[in-house]
């Protein structure tokens, strides 16, 4: 996701950085970052609007002391990407009992899928939604939802044979009442293009039912077409949000700086993946940090603590520590990694790498390789082996090694990698220990504080980054627990 718009971004600052911006180099740096944006697809007079405006605050910018010119015209590109996407983030209303959630868009957009996705989502949070299929147009629409609804053990509403959505709706809220459904949300009829009769029947939903939240689920690869079909939607039926839609799969991602800025409706959600449980709230401030490099540790720290169980984490830790950390522990924290999403995604998050797209495609595609071939090699073995890792000796490995496949040198490489990061886990929570105890005692003060000791407190990076030397040592230190 905007993955060529951060590239290029990210190489116009880093040609200013440590340079004083003059009359000339602003004007090369503001037409670079033109260019960069109508290459993303933004819509073009959305990057009028945002370099004029950057163009006005850049040169009516005091330089601060002490800061670099060059960063402040990083802050500028960062507050004006926030106020394109949205300036804040704006949670669903779920005002009403039940709340009617409207989930609108043409065919292909993704809008039922969307439905499931949200469902889940607020599944998670601890509402009870009922999925409506209100499409009686499309054929197979209805089957559809109520597969998706399976797979998500999400109720799906109703009525066979049913033509008439204003009916299907109103029974849709009586039987929510009665059963103890808290949101409903409605998968409304798409079209290839807008038209009259389309508009007609969302319109009446809108009048009768008066649903909370109006939302306009558009695909981020639509492009500037994305704009029109956001505006006709804006004007008939005034939404109240927007879900963008496979912004995993577009590298450019300008419709969604554009569609926020020219409808002036918040993006409320994304969707960032096939899996079900991919749809994320919409934070403005992230996704600019994210597009100028500078990660977003606060999403990631977020989805760890949905995705990891703190109970398996604590039994994890105790098997590490005691060198019993086996293959089947193994398949379960890669199961979990997987929840997070894909690899290239994460190093998206994480701030300072300064790895580019192809090499961040490289890297998940050769890591999600090796851990699909370790699973394949684990499911190879027998329920003794997988539990106790020790019992691996040449003939077992040669009768796996025909099981999964792979070469006999594979499975060694392997299993050597494997043992390599058992004695790295419990040299990690040898450390661990070491430094609580340590902590104990400087709190009797037994041992001084460092981080307390001026300019020694900033070494190894107590009081700011880490430094290469620091680090360094720090890696040496690792290699002796291999």
């Amino acid at each position: 996701m905007f993955d060529s718009l951060s590239e290029k971004l990210q190489g116009i600052i880093s040609k200013t950085s440590g340079k004083e911006l003059t009359q000339d180099n602003m004007q090369e740096a503001l037409r670079e970052i033109r260019r960069a944006l109508l290459e993303a697809d933004v819509n073009l007079r959305v990057v009028k609007a945002f370099i004029s405006s950057i163009k006005d605050k850049a040169e009516g910018e005091k330089v601060l002391e002490g800061v670099n010119p060059s960063q402040q015209l990083i802050k500028i590109v960062h507050d004006e990407l926030v106020n394109l996407l949205g300036k804040e983030q704006r949670p669903l209303d779920f005002s009403g009992n039940p709340n009617i959630i409207m989930m609108l868009g043409l065919q292909g957009s993704g809008k039922t899928t969307s439905s499931a996705k949200l469902a889940v989502k607020l599944k998670k949070e601890g509402r009870n939604p009922l999925l409506v299929a209100c499409d009686v147009y499309r054929p197979a629409a209805i089957s559809q939802l109520q597969t998706l609804g399976k797979e998500i053990d999400n109720e799906v509403f109703t009525i066979t044979d049913s033509k008439d959505v204003q009916q299907i709706v109103r029974s849709a809220i009586d039987y929510a009442k009665q059963n103890g459904f808290n949101t409903l949300i409605l998968d409304t009829a798409g079209r290839l293009q807008i038209d009259t009769d389309m508009m007609a029947e969302l319109l009446l939903i809108d009048r009768i039912f008066q649903p909370t939240e109006k939302l306009l689920v558009i695909d981020a690869m639509t492009g500037q077409e994305a704009v029109n079909v956001a505006e006709n939607f804006d004007a008939q039926l005034g939404l109240t949000g927007l879900v963008l839609t496979k912004l995993d799969g577009d590298s450019r991602g300008g419709s969604a700086l554009s569609v926020a800025y020219c409808t002036g409706k918040p993006i409320k959600l994304t969707g960032t993946g096939e899996k079900l449980n991919a749809l994320e709230d919409f934070y403005p401030e992230r996704m600019a940090t994210r597009i100028l490099g500078m990660g977003d540790i606060v999403s990631l720290v977020e989805r760890a603590q949905e995705v990891f169980d703190k109970k398996q984490a604590l039994e994890l830790e105790e098997k590490m520590s005691k060198n019993n950390f086996s293959f089947n522990d193994f398949l379960k924290m890669q199961k979990q990694m997987q929840a997070f999403g894909s690899m290239g995604n994460l190093l998206g998050m994480l701030p300072g790498l300064n790895i580019g797209k192809d090499d961040r495609d490289k890297i998940s595609h050769e890591g999600e390789k090796q851990f699909k071939k370790m699973e394949v090699f684990i499911s190879s073995m027998t329920p003794q082996e997988r539990s106790n890792p020790d019992l691996l000796n040449t003939s077992r490995k040669k009768r796996i090694a025909k099981g999964c496949g792979m070469d006999l040198a594979e499975i060694n490489a392997f299993v050597k990698q494997f043992e390599q990061m058992r004695m790295m886990m419990k040299g990690m929570t040898d450390m661990k220990s070491m430094f609580g105890k340590m902590g104990g005692m400087m709190n009797n003060g037994a041992i001084p504080d460092l981080t307390k000791m001026g300019n020694l407190g900033n070494f190894g990076g107590f009081n700011g980054k880490l430094g290469k030397h620091a680090m360094n040592k720090a890696m040496k230190m690792m290699r002796k627990f291999k």
